[in-house]
């Protein structure tokens, strides 16, 4: 049985790091696509196959991904039994940031398809940088703080 369940580990591991990169991937993706599209006058050609392009990386990339890491993360969780520890708090507080993020970027991007420029291209530059801020603190978070 203690075999199973080391097995189920790792393959829930190994999804959750996969999917893991595959969301970041989308979030660092996304607001250069967004910076990419600003400059297009609305309703042009260039602007309407950007927001094509943005709405295919929220659909198969950014919204399955989220997802996935969310379940896949939670699974993790239950299996190792960590629910009391400190590092796992300070995980999920950074992760639920980083999913708001997700959900403040992809609004942006929204807006920006139907032809609005809520933020300017510094701000779009300045919000691409958050995504690897999160991820280098969850990842101290795990690797490093989860032993300590």
């Amino acid at each position: 049985m203690q075999e199973v369940l080391s097995m189920t580990y790792l393959w829930l591991k190994a999804g959750h790091i996969i999917f893991m990169v595959f969301w970041m991937a989308g979030l660092f993706m996304l607001p250069r696509q967004m910076i990419y599209l600003h400059p297009a006058a609305p309703g042009s050609e260039e602007a309407a196959l950007w927001a094509k392009r943005m709405g295919l990386l929220r659909k198969i990339i950014l919204t399955p991904s989220i997802i996935v890491v969310w379940i896949l993360g939670l699974l993790l969780a239950q299996t190792l039994q960590v629910w009391g520890e400190g590092w796992l708090h300070v995980k999920l507080l950074l992760v639920v940031l980083l999913s708001g993020f997700h959900g403040y970027i992809v609004a942006q991007s929204r807006k920006m398809a139907a032809g609005e420029r809520p933020l300017s291209e510094k701000q779009l530059r300045m919000w691409g940088e958050v995504p690897g801020v999160l991820l280098a603190l969850i990842v101290v978070t795990v690797v490093v703080f989860r032993y300590m």
